[in-house]
């Protein structure tokens, strides 16, 4: 399935995955990764930012939040769900992210959370310097990659091939573990996480 394919299934199924997005809490899906977000006030990049579940925790920390997410139902939703002055959405979507690249902006952070295993490998090959550019010089790059399954619309995500496309770009492995997905239904069918973080070689 392409990204427009899986855009249009997330349209069909919007309500459902909305509700199903926000029962699980933020600091439970980024435990694993939470010594890696800032502590002090600094500019995320949510790429899929879907519900504004996370953007809307980041911004509760004192981030300021650019949330990146194609479909607009999530988008209003979660703009109504999470009113924020320190969250902005933006209509756009991976691997070009025309959008986004064209404000010129860079993040301390940029986040993918369970995103990537939409892409097909052609996709997560342009993705992967777009992704780059939006860094800031002494900025992480932190993601999700899903095992587990087959699902409709997901593609298979393995470390090493993730870290070679970083590395292609620019990029060094600077932190990587396994965890469980928090959300119940995953875990109930298998489902597992590897956390990535990229930083500039």
């Amino acid at each position: 399935m392409n990204p427009t394919g899986v855009l249009e299934e997330y349209a069909l199924d919007a309500e459902r995955l909305f509700d199903s997005f926000e029962e699980v809490s933020s600091a439970e899906v980024y435990a694993q990764v939470a010594h890696l977000l800032p502590a002090l006030p600094s500019r995320i990049a949510d790429i899929g930012a879907g519900t504004g579940r996370d953007a809307a925790w980041f911004a509760a920390q004192g981030h300021s939040v650019l949330a990146v997410e194609p479909t607009k139902f999530f988008r209003t939703a979660g703009m109504a769900l999470h009113p924020s002055p320190r969250i902005e959405w933006v209509g756009d979507a991976l691997p070009d992210l025309e959008h986004t690249l064209a404000r010129g902006e860079v993040f301390d952070r940029v986040i993918l959370c369970a995103v990537w295993q939409h892409l097909c490998d052609e996709e997560r090959a342009r993705a992967m310097p777009n992704l780059t550019r939006l860094l800031a010089t002494d900025g992480f790059l932190i993601m999700s990659l899903r095992h587990g399954p087959d699902e409709p619309g997901c593609y298979p995500s393995r470390r090493e091939d993730v870290v070679a496309l970083a590395g292609a770009s620019g990029l060094k492995l600077a932190f990587a573990c396994e965890a469980e997905s928090v959300h119940p239904a995953s875990r109930a069918l298998g489902v597992t996480r590897t956390w990535l973080a990229f930083d500039a070689a």
